[in-house]
């Protein structure tokens, strides 16, 4: 599943699209397309892993789910994966194998957009909050929890729990305030560096854990084991990363 860093490049990809008008509308998804026709993209909008495209009483919502992705001004994929195409003067947007959802303008007044770890509007302090308020909770989960972590994925989790030495199945009510610190802190440091290394196609260089066999810190073997609710793979070093429980 593309995580947040993957979220605002698409972004950038289709942001020369604001401010244009939308001249026809395709795909398979089941909404309303021919509504969209003649209306102008005022912005766009990410939250976690989530675009808006907005309209002006309405609202795109674009989630690529596991194997979702997008193209710009050439159609890639086939018709049966293409769930949203929109034409506009300049050029074409599409968007392949995703969840396509209308809402209207009062669902993104809503949204908690302090809970985007790449937003400016990140808010720390709530992030601890909410994490002092579900003690029992594994680390693992709450870093894919999108209402605490909007944007973090299983990448990010496993990499930001390698950095600060805590293993995934630590619950959260057991950690030092100093670790919880460090985990908001760097999930939100990661993310911006995973950003700048997709963006120059170097990211799977800088993995330290993630999919990784062999610990970069001690040499001995990583433990690969599907942890939390959501059953995640994680890689962990059992001597590198603590275990609070």
């Amino acid at each position: 599943m593309p995580e947040g860093p993957s979220i605002l490049l698409m972004k950038e990809s289709i942001q020369k699209f604001e401010g244009e008008k939308v001249l026809e509308a395709g795909g398979n998804a089941k909404i309303d397309k021919e509504i969209l026709i003649g209306r102008t993209l005022k912005e766009i909008k990410t939250f976690g892993k989530q675009t808006y495209l907005v309209f002006d009483d309405i609202a795109v919502r674009i989630h690529l789910l596991m194997f979702g992705s997008n193209s710009v001004d050439e159609q890639t994929k086939p018709d049966q994966q293409l769930r949203l195409s929109l034409i506009f003067p300049n050029g074409s947007m599409y968007f392949y194998t995703c969840h396509v959802k209308m809402v209207d303008i009062e669902f993104l007044e809503k949204i908690d957009w302090e809970a985007d770890v790449m937003s400016d509007s990140w808010n720390p302090a709530k992030a601890e909050k909410k994490i002092k308020s579900n003690s029992e909770m594994m680390v693992c989960d709450a870093l894919m929890d999108q209402d605490i972590f909007s944007g973090v994925g299983n990448i990010i989790k496993n990499e930001v729990l390698f950095r600060i030495g805590v293993q995934p199945e630590s619950l959260l009510g057991k950690m030092p305030p100093k670790k919880i610190k460090e985990l908001i802190k760097e999930a939100r440091n990661y993310s911006f560096d995973f950003l700048e290394w997709k963006r120059d196609f170097t990211l799977k260089k800088h993995w330290k854990a993630h999919t990784k066999k062999i610990c970069p810190k001690c040499g001995e073997n990583l433990i690969k084991k599907q942890t939390g609710k959501g059953k995640r793979r994680s890689f962990y070093c059992e001597i590198d990363q603590e275990l609070y429980q």
